[in-house]
């Protein structure tokens, strides 16, 4: 009986061993890595000088990034086997489209802030443009126009998105239903220009040729807003358990409320982060804001007479219109686009801080 216990535990221990024998130390990836970057780089370095040409550095990431992958794939599949090997293989290619992908914005991230820098003061968020024809002024008028127009459209949008979603959730069977997921569909994929033309013809039509008005614009990005609203709540309303609704209409709630208490609460946290996407899919809008609204140099307050300046508008004529000294009309273009960056990450901050507090709440 001695014998027979013993031979298990020493083959299990064996074995266990083994597979702890077969592994490559941390320390080797990190040299591998560092190899396969400094070979390719080298390599590169004097093709540079045999052509007397600049080092190029994204095909030293790529084949760096590539001769890495296969060198941990091939190192790993020897001392560690075959299907180690594939997962590590795949696991920097994971890591490397990651960085490809991480490249471009931190890049758009890094030149916007550099160069916005210089024209982010107090003169930038407490002037206007009027009167101004070289150096200073400022893009009040489009920040406030930026907010106004924004904040009418989310006001117009939302509460018709949201409707919308949960009728084709909780009630809506049969054509009509599949009509409207149709429209919807269609309505996604509609240039932005073609809503700008369509509330400046709109206003056209009630109120005259040529008028512009900071509504109009707002109507415009209703537009844009209105579908993604629909197709990200209605997602989110789907992932609601039905079980959460079965329960609510067992102790006889009516589906009205049900939805108020159980559906709305259970998704706020995704419902007003696909809110906020639609935010930040209308707010740098050029197209449809430069035919429906306009541009001015000046402020104005009111969304339902006259011209209203925004800031995507506003980079692009600073940036279209260079005057004298053209270094100005650049700089204010910059701030105006970081101005931008800012509002959309405060707004996001805002959603989340807001989901958080709504969400349901899980622990007891």
């Amino acid at each position: 009986m001695a014998t027979t216990t013993t031979r298990p535990a020493a083959r299990s221990t064996s074995v266990e061993n083994a597979l702890a024998a077969a592994k490559l130390p941390t320390y080797a990836l990190w040299v591998v890595f560092g190899v396969s970057f400094a070979v390719v780089g080298a390599v590169l370095l004097l093709i540079a000088i045999a052509s007397e040409a600049e080092f190029n550095y994204a095909g030293w990431l790529i084949i760096g990034g590539l001769l890495y992958a296969f060198s941990t794939w091939l190192f790993s599949s020897l001392v560690e086997g075959r299907r180690r090997g594939m997962d590590r293989f795949v696991t920097a290619l994971v890591i490397g489209a990651f960085v490809i992908a991480m490249i471009p914005l931190i890049s758009v991230t890094w030149t916007v802030v550099s160069l916005g820098a210089a024209r982010f003061d107090v003169e930038f968020f407490s002037y206007s443009m009027r009167n101004v024809t070289g150096e200073g002024g400022g893009a009040l008028h489009a920040i406030i126009g930026t907010l106004e127009m924004t904040g009418m459209a989310a006001l117009i949008s939302i509460p018709i998105g949201l409707m919308t979603s949960i009728y084709l959730v909780e009630y809506g069977r049969g054509a009509v239903a599949r009509g409207i997921t149709f429209l919807v569909d269609v309505m996604t994929g509609i240039p932005s220009i073609v809503a700008g033309l369509f509330a400046y013809s709109l206003f056209s039509i009630f109120l005259g040729p040529g008028t512009r008005t900071g509504f109009a614009g707002s109507i415009a990005l209703a537009v844009l807003m209105i579908p993604v609203v629909v197709r990200s709540s209605e997602e989110m309303l789907r992932l609601v358990p039905n079980e959460l609704r079965e329960a609510s209409y067992a102790l006889g709630v009516p589906k009205w409320l049900t939805i108020v208490k159980v559906v709305l609460p259970t998704s706020i946290a995704g419902i007003t982060t696909g809110i906020m996407l639609s935010i930040a899919r209308v707010i740098g809008e050029t197209a449809p804001l430069l035919i429906a609204a306009g541009f001015t140099a000046s402020m104005n307050y009111n969304l339902f007479e006259g011209r209203m300046s925004s800031l995507p508008v506003f980079v692009y004529t600073q940036y279209a219109n260079q005057g004298n000294p053209p270094e100005a009309y650049l700089d204010r273009a910059w701030a105006g686009a970081l101005t931008l960056i800012i509002i959309v990450m405060a707004l996001n901050l805002v959603a989340r801080l807001v989901a958080r507090t709504f969400a349901p709440k899980t622990g007891r």
